[in-house]
């Protein structure tokens, strides 16, 4: 965890004395800067509240999804934290059957489900790349609810 990121949930434990000694994480949405630092300032601004993992990508990374009620930090790319989130919902679903509510939730691009799934699918295909998963409509996405708590 960043110096940034350590500083911003000291200070979330402050406020919050039964909070566990660590994040579930600390992390920045996206593989690249430029839409790493879009999401961060869409959280700030209270305007990004979901987000989609592949479920094959956190099997890659052997990272556990997260489960209702987790607290992370959300970082820039640079590691710079911004805010902390509390996962309010989770939904596993097919990535042909993420509606447009959801899209609205992410909060991201022009809000529509057509820009949401040329983004999601084209940033599953980069992170996938190479392992012999396909990106289709049965891919299955763990759609994460959050609400930015500090």
């Amino acid at each position: 965890m960043t110096p940034s990121a350590r500083a911003l949930w000291d200070r979330y434990r402050a406020l919050h004395p039964d909070a566990p000694e660590q994040p579930y994480e600390s992390f920045h949405f996206c593989d690249n800067q430029q839409d790493a630092d879009i999401c961060a300032d869409l959280v700030v601004r209270g305007i990004k509240r979901a987000t989609a993992a592949s479920v094959e990508e956190l099997k890659l990374f052997d990272m556990r999804p997260a489960r209702v009620g987790d607290v992370s930090v959300v970082t820039t790319w640079d590691g710079e934290a911004v805010a902390i989130i509390e996962t309010t919902q989770i939904e596993v679903r097919r990535l042909g059957d993420v509606d447009e509510a959801f899209a609205l939730r992410e909060g991201e691009g022009d809000k529509t489900l057509a820009w949401w799934r040329a983004a999601h699918e084209a940033y599953y295909r980069r992170v996938l790349e190479g392992t012999g998963i396909r990106v289709d409509d049965d891919l299955l996405i763990v759609c994460e609810h959050f609400e930015r708590v500090l």
